[in-house]
């Protein structure tokens, strides 16, 4: 066992809650993929081929126009007579020139965010920073500009964390194309010196340069890597950051090897007893997907709720967000985006610095799902009702102290009347609250249950 076994998290990182995971590839310059389930569901249903075939991800194109007969391969046949990668790639670089990051940084401040991951390089090797070690294999592999500093600068500046994407376990420019199930994927981490000699200096230049608060490693990593040596570094250099489980997933997911955070991906489902972080787009890919409308996003509603669901059960939400190729987030992702953050200027007292509660979840009188937090600075207990009351009158079923103050947060001024009843109480509001994804009923002190 790893002598940083017993590393406490960091508690920005549990407090955060919300954090935005930023996905902009050259990929998103041909913008393609079906619109599909996630690849667990697919090789659920099919099996690991169908879903590397049928991918759903648009950051994965340069495999999937690899793999014969692929929707993909099958589109960019028609629509860009199969031009090579390194087109998209040209023109994704060239594009940097008039991107703007503080449009970026404003959106995510007013999601509600208390964190950014930014992909610094993803499978296809493309690097969005000026790297002192460049590709070997590709020339003009990487941007001129230095992406991820800007970024980084904009995001810390409007009182946010800053952390760094690597794709440590797949770079493409050294091989493995094309994967076609889950075996082909796992031998195509390279293994060579080489690799793990680039790998190793990639992620302590994004260390020393950028000082990332999470680091975020992708597939794996080359098994010769000193993994413990790396992060005993970072911590060193960090001694507040975080380290997820993907550099080595089965032994880092098994508790084995350390991390800080699991990684679920497309998932809602965590362990209350391990700090996790659900991963997923807006929609069905992390990259910009021109196949994508308004109806395959997640709803404002939709997201708002599973969002309280994770917080409730202690894990927080890395929404990803894929800028298409000139670097414009799409109108329907910035929607989203601001109604979940317009939600929680008024309900984010449940939502930031909260644990969860000896329960989770419960209902109302009318049937209505809610969800539980609790804040320990104040030892309140928030029920998030997942729905909007039909009248001025909520039957929750957790009944407060004698005495208890139970406030609707944004009527805060003034406590709200209750009264026990046998399945636990009744709580009148100001009046008949207007269409909402949840309202939050702040109960203090918190109840004792057994």
């Amino acid at each position: 066992m790893s002598e940083l076994e017993g590393r406490p998290l960091p508690g920005w990182y549990d407090d955060a809650k919300l954090g935005i995971f930023v996905h902009w590839t050259a990929a998103a310059v041909p913008a393609f993929a079906p619109i599909r389930d996630s690849p667990f569901d697919l090789a659920a249903d099919g099996g690991w081929e169908e879903a590397m075939r049928c991918s759903p991800y648009t950051e994965w194109y340069w495999n999937s126009i690899s793999i014969e007969g692929s929707p993909a391969a099958e589109h960019h046949a028609r629509v860009h007579g199969g031009r090579p990668y390194d087109d998209f790639v040209a023109q994704f670089l060239a594009g940097h020139a008039g991107w703007q990051p503080e449009p970026w940084a404003d959106l995510f401040q007013q999601a509600g965010a208390r964190y950014v991951v930014l992909v610094t390089k993803h499978h296809d090797g493309v690097l969005l920073w000026p790297s002192e070690t460049p590709n070997p294999h590709k020339e003009r592999w990487a941007s001129d500009r230095d992406l991820v500093g800007e970024m980084a600068a904009q995001v810390r500046e409007r009182g946010m964390r800053f952390g760094t994407y690597y794709s440590g376990g797949l770079d493409w420019t050294f091989g493995g194309l094309p994967m076609t199930d889950f075996a082909s994927m796992y031998t195509a981490i390279p293994q060579t010196e080489e690799y793990l000699a680039y790998a190793d200096a990639h992620w302590r230049e994004l260390i020393d340069r950028y000082r990332p608060d999470v680091l975020w490693n992708d597939i794996g990593y080359p098994a010769a890597g000193d993994l413990e040596g790396l992060f005993a570094e970072y911590y060193a250099a960090i001694p507040d950051g975080v380290v997820n489980n993907r550099f080595d997933w089965m032994a880092q997911t098994a508790g084995a090897r350390h991390c800080d955070f699991v990684t679920p991906e497309y998932s809602t489902k965590g362990d209350l007893a391990r700090k996790w972080e659900s991963t997923r787009g807006i929609g069905t890919s992390f990259g910009f997907n021109r196949e994508e409308s308004d109806a395959t996003y997640l709803a404002p509603d939709e997201l708002v709720r599973m969002f309280i669901d994770i917080v409730a059960h202690g894990g927080n939400l890395l929404l990803n967000v894929g800028p298409t190729g000139d670097g414009v987030i799409p109108f329907a992702q910035a929607h989203r985006l601001l109604a979940l953050g317009w939600w929680l200027r008024t309900n984010g007292d449940g939502i930031y610095g909260t644990r969860p509660w000896v329960r989770q979840t419960g209902t109302t009188g009318e049937g209505h799902d809610v969800r539980f937090t609790h804040s320990p600075v104040d030892d309140a207990l928030n029920a998030i009702v997942c729905a909007t009351p039909s009248g001025a009158v909520v039957e929750l079923d957790v009944t407060p102290a004698t005495g208890a103050d139970v406030r609707l947060l944004g009527h805060a001024e003034a406590p709200l009347t209750w009264e026990a009843t046998s399945g636990g109480a009744r709580v009148t509001l100001p009046g008949r609250p207007a269409e909402a994804p949840a309202l939050t009923l702040r109960i203090t002190p918190a109840p004792v249950e057994p």
